[in-house]
This record gives C-alpha cells, structure tokens and sequence, in this order.
C-alpha cells in the first residue's frame, strides 16, 4: 500500500488480500473471536489463556497466538493452511530446500520488521487517500488480518475509486479457499 500510495503511476489499482489495517484493533477482534470459538467448543483452558493476553494484545505488546487463529478457523476454512507447507513444497517441481529455507528466513525477517512498525503506527494514521482504484479482497472470517477491522478501514479511504470484495466461505486465503471465484473475479476486474 505504501508503495502505491507513493507512486500511484507505476500502478493500475492496488489489491490487498487479507488486508491489514489497525493492526492492535485488528489482534483484538482476532482474539475476541478466537475466544468465543474456545467458549462454543468448551475448552476452558484455551479461554482462560487466551483472556489473559488481553491487555498485552491491547497495548500492542504481542499477536493473538497465530495457532489459536488457525485453531478456531480464523486462517482457513476449506483448505489445509498453505503456511509451512514444507513436505509439500519439497515434493514440488518448482522448489527445492535452499528455497524452503529462503521462504521461511524472508517470512520471519517481514514480520518481524512489518508487523512491528504497523503495531507502532498502523496504516490508518498516515495512509488516508488513494490515487489508484482500490481493492480490498477479505474472506468473511478472516481473522488473520480481521476483515471487521479491515472494511472499518476501507470506508475511511478517500478515493476516486474503491471496492470492499467480501469472500463469503473464505477465511485468510479467499484466492485458495474460493479458487473459482477469485479467478472468475481477478477476470471480470482486471482482464474482461
């Protein structure tokens, strides 16, 4: 986004899947959700643990637990997680252990350098207005990246032209988890 929002003419819109948003209000709806799943499914012991990360997520100190997230169907509804698919990846024609190990270094080394600044300052405070089209693409129960806080974000965008795509079965991965759909969309928005 912020590539975007510095220089508009390299770009035809900007497309955030799983976009992120405030990152603290984000992580709190990630965990309200995480512990009324652990309350529906009764597993007192998950509630308790989760409750008390509650002033550490609101201070921004740390995360939901991305474990609990993936647990209680916040990351994927319909397919296996795609992170750390390390077997599969191996097993592929396309990648080999150096870049397994590249993958998992560049994630680690992104998040680490990403999702603290955006805990620190998160999108809302300095990205406002959009000079390109803009599009949100969030599965309805992703709570990764929450979708809730993300459209809260969207509508306070100015720009000549946005769109709020809501994946209805998705979690995180509305591309994987809604293949047909995205890729009939991805077609209908940018190609047709």
């Amino acid at each position: 986004m912020q590539a975007a929002k510095k220089s508009p003419e390299k770009y035809e819109a900007y497309v955030g899947i799983g976009q992120m948003s405030d990152t603290i209000e984000s992580e709190k709806d990630s965990l309200n959700y995480c512990i009324i799943q652990a309350e529906k499914a009764g597993n007192t012991k998950d509630v308790d643990y989760l409750k008390g990360l509650t002033k550490q997520i609101e201070n921004g100190d740390i995360v939901t637990p991305r474990e609990y997230v993936m647990k209680y169907g916040g990351a994927t509804r319909n397919i296996d997680n795609p992170d750390g698919d390390i077997i599969g990846t191996l097993f592929s024609n396309e990648y080999n252990l150096l870049d397994v190990i590249r993958y998992n270094y560049g994630m680690g080394y992104s998040q680490e350098k990403l999702v603290n600044h955006l805990l620190e300052k998160p999108l809302p405070d300095f990205l406002t207005s959009f000079d390109v089209p803009l599009y949100f693409v969030m599965g309805k129960y992703d709570f990764m990246t929450s979708s809730n806080t993300a459209k809260k974000y969207f509508n306070t965008i100015a720009a000549k032209e946005k769109h709020f795509i809501t994946f209805n079965k998705s979690a995180h991965y509305p591309q994987f988890e809604e293949k047909k759909k995205f890729n009939e969309w991805i077609s209908d928005t940018f190609i047709h």
